[in-house]
């Protein structure tokens, strides 16, 4: 077996063409994003694109907002590693569409404007209530957003071939940079776009890698499955349920608090919910839905022949050797299968996914500053719609280049930890006060600021006290150990407190729910009706 190292020695991995791709793809988007900009102050154009993309439009750019680096590489390395139990993976995340679509896309569509603040502030105390919707958004988009850009720098060390410290962090300010650009000049029409073209090569690559692994095993998934089984060290368990989360009852648990957070948190994720803004109405917002789901599974079906093809063609051993780890999957599987160009196609599409998501995450972040913080709050809702968008222009800025130094900062550490957080917080803190919101009439602003807080400390803290921060071998602080939380994601504990938060809250509140407002509320959710018999 020729290893990784010897590959590179051999020139087999070209970062010339690797960069060369790459750079194409930057200048292809940037050239569509100055293209589409309007160069319009309008809050409409910059937050929602005007709300002009069709379903099919907008459910494939939602497919290129949630399939982050982690899917693309961390699921696919899951799978070769760990077989069966890695596809649980791609089954939660497909899953948490359905519960999109049946209860948050159409009724946030017709209750809001630009950010979840919108929904949740609609019959409750405008102030505190955004504030706290605020938080929650800088928080999770945060998290996310240092995952990205820290997972740059080992995509940056496998595809490129550059390991030095300081080289990394210069492609990871490239990187941001080149996101800054996306959201200053485009705003969510350009960004859309980008995620679009994103999507389409990101699909289109995984069923490409797909079709030349079926053509190496005679198009049988029963030998490809044999040779995967035959190449790992777990044999034919590779195959059955347990290898990573059947050693013991802890384990299982910790499995099923993985599962009910991604299934809930991709439905509290900001990034994500605002994309419902960007159609005309509830009917797109549903049809947007529909295509996303269909996209991810797509994806993800690609991603269980691209595991188990990359543990019978790579093996268990390179892979673990490789710089990255796990996550050297696919671009070793599309080195033994492609050659150089299909690398440097899955370098340009692993850059490619980092650069849209991140771009989402900061126009998401820099909307709900500007909207529900400054707008709302400072100026209480009387501030000029072109001072708004230049606010949100800054705060887009800014966070940036927090992201930029952060992901320097956090290059190297535990990815994973960051993105199962995001979702834990956005489970949490998001999807118990939004389903209350729409759905209890009885709900008040002192369960929602309950709600939200309370799932955010806990959460927050839960992970702070797991096996993920210290007490573990792969823990991010080595050496010490202060964990008493033995799960390594709170979502089993934190999102049924968040519930029971909101529940307490509402029924110690003093202040009393508004009927008049909830009626409306829900006639607008369902229907999509406004005042003055318009469309929402």
């Amino acid at each position: 077996m020729v290893n990784f190292l010897a590959a590179s020695e051999n020139s087999e991995i070209n970062p010339v063409l690797n960069t060369a791709v790459f750079v194409i793809f930057v200048a292809i988007t940037l050239y569509v994003v100055y293209r589409v900009s309007s160069g319009k102050s309008s809050r409409s154009d910059y937050y929602a694109g005007g709300s002009a993309f069709n379903g099919r439009q907008n459910g494939i750019a939602l497919s290129g907002d949630f399939l982050s680096a982690a899917s693309f590489l961390g699921i696919a390395g899951a799978i070769a590693i760990n077989g069966y139990d890695g596809f649980l993976y791609s089954i939660g995340f497909l899953v948490a569409w359905l519960v999109d679509l049946l209860l948050v896309a159409e009724l946030l569509r017709n209750t809001g404007r630009f950010t979840m603040g919108d929904v949740l502030s609609f019959r409750m105390r405008q102030r505190p209530v955004r504030a706290a919707a605020a938080t929650s958004t800088l928080v999770i988009s945060l998290f996310y957003m240092l995952a990205q850009m820290a997972g740059a720098g080992a995509l940056i060390a496998l595809l490129l071939n550059v390991h030095s410290r300081w080289g990394q962090s210069l492609v990871i300010a490239v990187v941001g940079l080149v996101m800054i650009f996306y959201v200053l000049v485009g705003g969510m029409k350009g960004t859309t776009w980008v995620q679009i073209i994103k999507a389409t090569i990101l699909i289109g690559s995984v069923v490409l890698m797909t079709v030349f692994l079926f053509g190496k095993f005679g198009f049988s998934i029963s030998n490809l499955l044999d040779s995967a089984a035959y190449r790992s060290p777990l044999g034919h368990k590779l195959l059955e349920p347990g290898a990573q989360y059947g050693k013991s009852g802890v384990t299982k648990l910790d499995f099923i608090s993985l599962a009910v957070a991604l299934i809930l948190g991709t439905a509290g994720l900001p990034h994500v919910l605002m994309r419902f803004y960007t159609v005309p109405n509830s009917q797109e917002a549903r049809r947007s839905v529909v295509w996303a789901t269909a996209c991810v599974f797509v994806f993800y079906l690609c991603t269980l022949v691209i595991g188990f093809g990359a543990t019978a063609l790579v093996g268990t051993s390179e892979i673990k050797a490789a710089p990255g780890g796990e996550n050297s999957a696919a671009p070793l599987l599309a080195l033994h299968i492609g050659g150089t160009v299909l690398l440097g196609l899955v370098a340009a599409v692993a850059f490619a996914t980092i650069l849209a998501v991140v771009a989402g995450l900061t126009i998401t972040a820099s909307a709900s500053f500007a909207h529900d913080v400054y707008a709302n709050i400072f100026k209480k809702g009387q501030a000029d719609p072109a001072d708004e968008v230049r606010v949100a222009r800054r705060t887009a800025l800014g966070i940036g280049v927090a992201a930029i130094l952060g992901g320097i900062l956090a290059n190297g550490q535990n990815v994973a930890f960051l993105v199962a957080l995001a979702f834990a917080v956005a489970a949490s803190a998001n999807l118990s006060t939004l389903l209350y919101s729409l759905f209890w009439k009885k709900f008040n602003t002192t369960g929602t600021l309950w709600g939200i807080y309370g799932g955010l400390a806990c959460s927050v803290l839960l992970v702070l006290f797991s096996p993920v921060v210290s007490g573990a071998s792969n823990s991010i602080i080595k050496g010490v150990d202060f964990h008493w939380f033995p799960l390594t994601n709170p979502g089993l504990v934190s999102i049924p407190f968040s519930f029971l938060c909101g529940f307490v809250g509402t029924m110690l509140g003093k202040d009393k729910a508004d009927p008049r407002k909830y009626a409306e509320m829900e006639v607008r959710a369902l229907t999509g009706i406004v005042p003055g018999n318009q469309k929402a």
